[in-house]
């Protein structure tokens, strides 16, 4: 019974954003990439936001039913929580279904009497766990801009495909599938991502670190204040032109990506430099994204404990390095969905991991694969602590921890290590 209204919910969500797009026309950014696809949201939401009445999908609204969700509504986070994964199957089931109801009955009522406040722009995010999933979204929605954040060597979710370049070619559908009027907003720094160009009719613009993208970051340093890292300054030029952005509370070159990206969106969108530097002043991120959070003993976090691939995970293992503190903690814990590459991934983590921390903690069977590289490294064997789970590293790590620590903490979010960030946070 559970199966059948689940098909017959997948069907009529389907057919409801469909007819929602038909009626209300909305501009589409799409998102996609294997890391900085809620950051980048959030930065685009930001920007153009300043102008136009946008909607960005919550959370995780990424697959053939949050896809609809987003387009549908913009939904309280109780009620995503309620039929998220983090909800346990077969529980809240008279909520649920009344949140269903809702959800259909809110969107008939939409379709039929022409709601004046509905998004002029949508920004979603086209998830590929397996091969065919972005194409079955965009049977729901096809974007006007496509933003494709980052693939790298080993991607998350490579497991279900034959390899990242298999991976890589799911992703490019996003572009693929642009009219010839759209645009095609690329990362200039990651191969894979550019070689998408080949795959478009569209207009396209680039942005990145290196000569030749055409929204440049540069300049790229890490702001402190008496002593303390506060976040990130950096310039993008585009034609020419330079602008100042500051990010405040957040790290890492991963933020500088998303402004980046969002910068290039805002230009499509008929933004200036100036009004998008002004309007990034205000971006803040999603929890758990390198954000700075202090903790116990006046110490400080580097919260990613969201998710992690071996690109992110080294981005996050550089920023612990580049950043000033009396010692620094990796609280690093298992990369799934990695599948062959598991092994050889893990290892290479540790030995960044060797050059950047004083002390390493890990969690999770597959993270020991980090504890052994980072010892054959050169780490010596007592700064090195193993755990099995979050639970278990939580109160040694407290006691672990000094005054002046800089901790990072990070791994996939089935890892559950924000209940480490929980642990050791200051309130």
């Amino acid at each position: 019974m559970a199966d059948l209204f689940l098909k017959f919910l997948r069907k009529t969500l389907r057919k409801l954003a469909q007819l929602t797009i038909w009626r209300y026309r909305p501009g589409i950014v799409g998102v996609t990439g294997t890391v900085g696809k809620t950051s980048t949201k959030i930065a685009i939401k930001t920007v153009l936001g300043k102008t136009r009445r946008v909607r960005a999908a919550s959370g995780n609204l990424n697959n053939d039913l949050g896809l609809p969700l987003a387009i549908l509504g913009d939904w309280r986070e109780s009620d995503l929580r309620l039929v998220s994964r983090a909800q346990p199957r077969g529980t809240a089931r008279f909520r649920k279904l009344f949140f269903w109801m809702r959800v259909i009955v809110t969107s008939i009522w939409r379709l039929v009497f022409r709601d004046p406040n509905y998004p002029e722009i949508l920004i979603l995010e086209y998830g590929a766990d397996r091969p065919g999933d972005i194409k079955n979204l965009l049977k729901i929605a096809r974007p006007n801009v496509s933003v494709v954040t980052a693939v790298g060597d080993i991607p998350v979710h490579v497991e279900f495909y034959a390899g990242p370049d298999e991976l890589a070619r799911e992703k490019g559908r996003l572009v693929e599938y642009l009219p010839a009027a759209g645009f095609a907003v690329l990362n200039y720094d990651d191969e894979a991502v550019l070689n998408m160009e080949q795959r478009t009719r569209a207009h396209l613009m680039t942005f990145g670190f290196e000569k030749g993208a055409e929204v440049k970051i540069s300049r790229l340093e890490n702001r402190i204040e008496n002593g303390h890292p506060v976040g990130v300054s950096f310039k993008l030029e585009y034609k020419g032109a330079f602008v100042p952005v500051r990010l405040q509370k957040v790290f890492g070159r991963s933020h500088a990506y998303a402004a980046a990206a969002a910068a290039a969106v805002g230009i499509v969108f008929g933004m200036n430099l100036v009004a998008i530097s002004d309007a990034l002043g205000e971006y803040v991120p999603a929890e758990s994204r390198m954000s700075l959070v202090a903790g116990v003993k006046q110490t400080f976090i580097l919260d990613d404990a969201y998710n992690a691939s071996p690109l992110s995970m080294h981005a996050a293992l550089d920023t612990l390095r580049s950043l000033p503190a009396k010692r620094r903690i990796a609280v690093l814990g298992d990369m799934l969905e990695l599948g062959k590459y598991t092994i050889e991934a893990h290892e290479a983590m540790g030995k960044i991991a060797a050059e950047s921390a004083n002390v390493l903690v890990t969690v999770g069977p597959r993270a020991k694969f980090v504890a052994e590289a980072a010892r054959a490294a050169g780490m010596k064997k007592t700064a090195i602590i193993s755990f099995d789970t979050a639970d278990e590293a939580r109160k040694p790590l407290q006691d672990l921890i000094k005054e002046g620590d800089l901790i990072l903490v990070k791994a996939s979010h089935a890892m559950a290590l924000d209940r480490i960030v929980e642990e050791i946070r200051a309130f």
